[in-house]
This record gives C-alpha cells, sequence and structure tokens, in this order.
C-alpha cells in the first residue's frame, strides 16, 4: 500500500506546450549560416594550402630542372674534355704510326740495296770462277 500512496500523492505537472518549432527553425537557421561560414571557411583554407603546395612544388620542379640542368652541363663538359684528350692520344699514336712504318720502309730498302749489293758481288765470284776454269 505504501506504493498505491505515492503514487496518489505525486501531483501531475502540466507542462505549457510553447511553439518549440518557431525556436528550432531559427536555430537552424542560424546552425546551417554558422555551419556554411565554417564549411566556406574551411574550403578557403584548404585552397590556401594547395596553393602553397603546389606553389612550393613547382618550385622544388624548377630548382630540380636547374640542377638536372647543371649536372647535364658538367657531364657535357667532362666528355668534350675527355674527348679531346682522347683525340690527342689518337694523333700522338697516328704519328709514331707513321713514322715506325717510315722507319721500316727505310730498313726495307736498306736490306734490299744490301742484298742485291751481296748477290752482284757473288755473281761477281761465280763468273770469275767460271771464267778460271773455262781459261784452264
Amino acid at each position: 500500500m505504501a506504493k498505491a500512496k505515492t503514487k496518489a500523492t505525486r501531483k501531475k505537472t502540466t507542462t505549457k506546450k510553447t511553439s518549440t518549432a518557431k525556436k528550432k527553425t531559427a536555430a537552424s537557421k542560424k546552425n546551417a549560416a554558422a555551419a556554411k561560414k565554417a564549411a566556406a571557411k574551411k574550403r578557403n583554407d584548404l585552397t590556401k594550402k594547395l596553393r602553397a603546395d603546389l606553389k612550393a612544388t613547382k618550385d622544388a620542379m624548377k630548382f630540380a630542372k636547374n640542377a638536372a640542368k647543371e649536372e647535364i652541363a658538367l657531364a657535357k663538359a667532362a666528355a668534350k674534355a675527355e674527348i679531346e684528350v682522347l683525340k690527342n692520344d689518337l694523333n700522338a699514336a697516328l704519328k709514331r704510326e707513321k713514322e715506325l712504318l717510315k722507319m721500316s720502309e727505310n730498313k726495307i730498302k736498306q736490306m734490299v740495296s744490301a742484298g742485291e749489293r751481296w748477290e752482284k758481288k757473288q755473281l761477281t765470284k761465280i763468273k770469275k770462277m767460271v771464267a778460271k776454269k773455262k781459261r784452264r
């Protein structure tokens, strides 16, 4: 029974219904405007960040491009220098070869002339020997 008394003693309070629909629409309009403002701010911030990133990327690409150009120029210069050295070596080798060829040609001429002189001497010796035999 104690439960019954407590229920009976309780008063039902009546609440006055106010027009919450009007409050909700006004609040939702304010919230929507704030949300739009926040979204626009976020979008603008992201746009600024992306532009800054794009600018940084472009600057980095320019720097890399310039560095690559310099590296290519250095490689070209090194290759030209190496080509010049190799050309000089080739010319020196060709000169040595020409000189050696001349020397060998002169040596061959001397050997041929020495061989011809020896042959003439031998022929004259043989002729003398043959002539002596005929006289006998």
